[in-house]
C-alpha cells in the first residue's frame, strides 16, 4: 500500500497532465494543434540572422514588397524564375543588412541621424540611390534634384498607393547605402601604406633574379617505406579542423528519362502550320489568329534591320530582305518550324522624351477641354496644371518629365510615343489613369518592321511521354524503394546511372537539367539506401533516384577526409626524405655541373625571375621564395618544393623600374576593394546566419 501512495503522489501531476491534453486535443481541432506547433518550430522558419529567426510569413510579405517595388520600376507584372529569384535574394540581402550589416556598424560607432537624411533626401548629399536612379533624371539624362522633388510631391497625390511603396524603398535604400559607404570608408582607410611599406613594395616587384639549378621530381611511384599512422591523420584532421567545415548534403544516383518528340511528332508539328498556312497569309486579325494558331503570339515590336538574327538567323535574313505585305515560305530550324509574314514598315525613332499630365479618377473626363486649352495656345503646358488648379481651385494634377521611353523601357500603354509627332499633345489612357502626354524630342528615325511570326514547335504526343514514362516506371518498380534492387534493375534495364557527390539542399540543377530542386527535396527527406518513386521535372524528364549518402552540417567526419591527409603528409614525407637523399649524395660538392651529374639530371637555367609572380614563371613556388633571399654565387640546397628537391645557384640580379609607385597604389587598392567585398560574408559566416530559403522556394 505505501508503495502504491508513493507513485500515486509523485505520478498524481503526470496523470492529470497526460488527461489535460487529452481533453484539449478532444475539444480542439487536429489541424489547429499542427498549426501551433508548426508555427513554434525552426523547420518553418526561412533562415536565422544573428539569433533572430526569420518566418517564412514574414519572408514572405517581405517578397511581395519588392515584387510591387519591381513592378514600379520595370512597369510588368510578369516575372519569369530568374527575376522571381532576384526578388527573393533582394528580400533577403535587406533583412542581413537590417538584422547583421547595420547593427555591427553601429556597434562600430556609425550612425546616419534624420539631419544626414534630410541632407540626403535633397541632394545636399550625393547618393547613388538618387544621382543613378533614371526616375531622377532630367530631359537631357542627368540627375536633377528638382526631378526628385517633384517625384516626391506625386506621392501624396498617387492614390495607388504604389509610389509611396517605391519612394519609402528608395528612402530605406539611401540610408542603408549611406551605412555602406560610411563602414567600407573607415575600413578602407584604415589600411594604410606608409611610403617606407610602398617604397619596400616598389623595390621587391622591380627585383629579378637568374637562376641555374638541378631538379630531381618526386615522381609518381609510391614509396611503401612512407608510412602514414591514423594517429597523425587525426593530428592534422585536428588542427586543419576549420578546413574541412561542412553543408548539410546528399549523395544520390539518379536514372534521367528525357521526353523528347518522335519523328511522328515532329511531322505533326511541321504538318500543322502547313495546314494554316494559306490563312495564315491573308488574315486580317493577325493577333486574333496567332493567339489561337501559334505557340508564339503577336508582338507589337518594331525591329530594326538584324535584329532578329538572334532568333533565328533565316527569320531575320526573309525580315531584312523585304517589304510589308510578304510572306516567308515554311522555315524549319531543330524541331520548329516557322512562317513569317512583315505587317508594317516605318521609319521609328529608339527613344522618345515625354512630359505628361495625368488625371486620375473625376479629372478624367476634363482631358479633352484641357487638350483644347493646349490647341489654343493660351497657356503653355508646362503651365496647365496650375492654371487648371487655379481655375478648378483644386491641387494641381501629377505632371511633368517622364523622361526618354524606349521599347524596352515603356510605361504600358504609351507604346504611341515612338511614333508621335514631336510637339504635338495628345490624350492617352493607361491603366493608371488619362494622359495628356506630349513628345518633345526623339532620336533620329530609323527604318523598322513589324513583324508576325507563325510558330509550331514539336512537342511529344501522349503515346510519346506514355512510352518514357512506362520505361521509368518499370525501373522504379524492379527497384521497389530499395538501393540493392536499384543496381540490378539499372543494369538490366541497361541504364546509366547518374552519380551526385555532396548536392546541397535547394540544388536545382542536375546536369543540364533545370528546376530540378524536387530531387534535392525528395532526397534531405529519406534516409540512406532509399529509392523514389518517379518524380517529373519540366514535364519531360522522368527521375528516379537513390540516396547513397548524408553528410550532415559541421565539420566532415575524419574517416571521410582521411585519404586526402593522407596524401598530403606523404607528399610532406616524401619531400623530406628525397630532400634528404639529395643532400647525402652531393655532399662537399660546390659545381652544379658536378651535382647534377651525381643526381643524373641536367642543369637547367632561368633568367629575370621574379618573387612578385609566384605562379606565372612555371617555376615551384616554393623554389623561388627560397631563391629570392639566396646569397649570389653560392650554391644552395636542396630546397624540397611541391614537385621535386632543387639544388640552385643565383648568378646575377637586377633591378628594373616597369613596376611603378602607380602599379603599386592599384595593387594596393584592388586588394583592398576584394578585402572589402567580403566584410559582409565574414559577418554572416561570424554570426553563423543559416539560409533555409530553399527548403520553400
Amino acid at each position: 500500500m505505501a508503495v502504491l501512495e508513493t507513485i500515486r503522489v509523485k505520478l498524481g501531476i503526470l496523470i492529470t497532465v497526460l488527461i489535460a491534453v487529452a481533453l484539449l486535443s478532444f475539444i480542439i481541432d487536429p489541424t489547429t494543434l499542427q498549426s501551433v506547433s508548426s508555427s513554434m518550430s525552426s523547420k518553418y522558419d526561412v533562415g536565422e540572422i544573428d539569433g533572430k529567426s526569420i518566418s517564412y510569413n514574414d519572408f514572405q510579405a517581405d517578397v511581395e514588397k519588392f515584387s510591387t517595388i519591381n513592378e514600379i520600376m520595370t512597369g510588368s507584372s510578369v516575372k519569369n524564375e530568374q527575376q522571381q529569384i532576384q526578388i527573393r535574394n533582394t528580400a533577403w540581402q535587406s533583412l542581413i543588412d537590417k538584422y547583421l550589416f547595420i547593427k555591427n556598424a553601429e556597434a562600430a560607432g556609425i550612425h546616419v541621424g534624420e539631419e544626414e537624411m534630410v541632407k540626403l533626401l535633397s541632394g545636399e548629399i550625393d547618393s547613388p540611390v538618387f544621382t543613378q536612379n533614371p526616375a531622377f533624371f532630367d530631359e537631357n539624362g542627368n540627375f536633377s534634384k528638382d526631378q526628385v522633388i517633384n517625384f516626391r510631391n506625386y506621392v501624396d497625390s498617387d492614390q495607388t498607393g504604389r509610389l509611396k511603396i517605391y519612394w519609402d524603398y528608395v528612402v530605406e535604400a539611401a540610408k542603408t547605402q549611406q551605412y555602406y559607404s560610411k563602414y567600407m570608408s573607415l575600413f578602407t582607410n584604415g589600411n594604410i601604406t606608409n611610403p617606407l611599406m610602398l617604397t619596400e613594395k616598389i623595390a621587391e616587384n622591380n627585383n629579378t633574379f637568374n637562376l641555374e639549378f638541378v631538379m630531381v621530381p618526386y615522381g609518381y611511384a609510391v614509396d611503401s617505406t612512407i608510412v602514414v599512422s591514423d594517429k597523425e591523420i587525426k593530428k592534422y584532421y585536428d588542427a586543419h579542423k576549420k578546413s574541412y567545415r561542412q553543408k548539410a548534403s546528399r549523395d544520390i544516383e539518379y536514372v534521367v528519362y528525357e521526353v523528347v518528340p518522335s519523328a511522328e511528332d515532329i511531322n505533326a508539328a511541321n504538318q500543322s502550320l502547313i495546314d494554316v498556312y494559306d490563312t495564315f497569309s491573308e488574315t486580317d486579325n493577325m493577333k486574333s489568329f496567332l493567339m489561337s494558331n501559334s505557340d508564339r503570339q503577336y508582338d507589337e515590336k518594331w525591329y530594326k534591320a538584324g535584329e532578329l538574327k538572334s532568333f533565328n538567323a533565316d527569320v531575320n535574313a526573309f525580315v531584312d530582305a523585304n517589304t510589308a505585305g510578304a510572306v516567308s515560305n515554311v522555315i524549319s530550324k531543330d524541331d520548329s518550324f516557322y512562317a513569317v509574314k512583315i505587317m508594317e514598315t516605318a521609319m521609328i525613332p529608339d527613344s522618345a522624351y515625354v512630359r505628361h499630365i495625368l488625371l486620375q479618377g473625376e479629372n478624367e473626363y476634363k482631358a479633352d477641354s484641357l487638350l483644347s486649352v493646349l490647341a489654343s495656345k493660351k497657356v503653355a503646358f508646362g503651365s496647365l496644371a496650375e492654371q487648371y488648379s487655379a481655375d478648378t481651385n483644386t491641387s494641381a494634377p501629377e505632371r511633368g518629365d517622364i523622361g526618354w521611353m524606349t521599347q524596352t523601357y515603356m510605361i504600358p500603354g504609351m507604346e504611341s510615343v515612338l511614333t508621335a509627332k514631336a510637339g504635338v499633345p495628345y490624350v492617352l489612357k493607361t491603366q493608371y489613369g488619362t494622359h495628356i502626354v506630349e513628345v518633345t524630342k526623339a532620336t533620329k528615325p530609323v527604318l523598322k518592321k513589324k513583324v508576325a511570326i507563325l510558330e509550331k514547335t514539336a512537342v511529344p504526343s501522349k503515346e510519346t511521354v506514355n512510352t518514357y514514362y512506362s520505361q521509368a516506371n518499370t525501373l522504379a518498380t524492379k527497384a521497389a524503394g530499395k538501393y540493392e534492387n536499384f543496381k540490378k534493375a539499372v543494369e538490366e534495364e541497361g541504364v546509366y546511372a547518374h552519380p551526385v557527390s555532396k548536392m546541397l539542399e535547394g540544388t536545382d540543377r542536375l546536369g543540364s537539367i533545370e528546376n530540378a530542386k524536387e530531387v534535392s527535396r525528395w532526397a534531405f527527406e529519406n534516409k540512406v539506401g532509399k529509392v523514389s518513386n518517379i518524380i517529373t521535372v519540366n514535364n519531360n524528364f522522368f527521375i528516379v533516384a537513390a540516396v547513397t549518402g548524408i553528410h550532415k552540417e559541421g565539420y566532415t567526419p575524419v574517416e571521410e577526409v582521411a585519404p586526402s591527409i593522407k596524401n598530403i603528409l606523404y607528399r610532406e614525407k616524401l619531400s623530406v626524405k628525397k630532400a634528404d637523399e639529395v643532400a647525402a649524395k652531393i655532399q662537399g660538392m660546390d659545381d652544379l655541373q658536378q651535382i647534377a651529374d651525381a643526381l643524373e639530371t641536367t642543369v637547367s637555367t632561368k633568367e629575370d625571375v621574379a618573387f612578385s609572380s609566384l605562379t606565372s614563371q612555371g617555376l615551384d613556388p616554393k623554389f623561388i621564395g627560397a631563391a629570392s633571399v639566396a646569397e649570389d654565387g653560392k650554391v644552395c640546397g636542396p630546397v624540397a618544393g611541391n614537385i621535386g628537391v632543387y639544388v640552385y645557384k643565383v648568378t646575377g640580379r637586377d633591378t628594373g623600374a616597369f613596376f611603378t609607385e602607380e602599379n603599386a597604389k592599384t595593387r594596393e587598392t584592388q586588394m583592398t576593394q576584394y578585402a572589402s567585398q567580403m566584410v559582409v560574408p565574414v559577418m554572416m559566416d561570424d554570426a553563423d546566419v543559416k539560409d533555409n530559403r530553399a527548403r520553400f522556394f
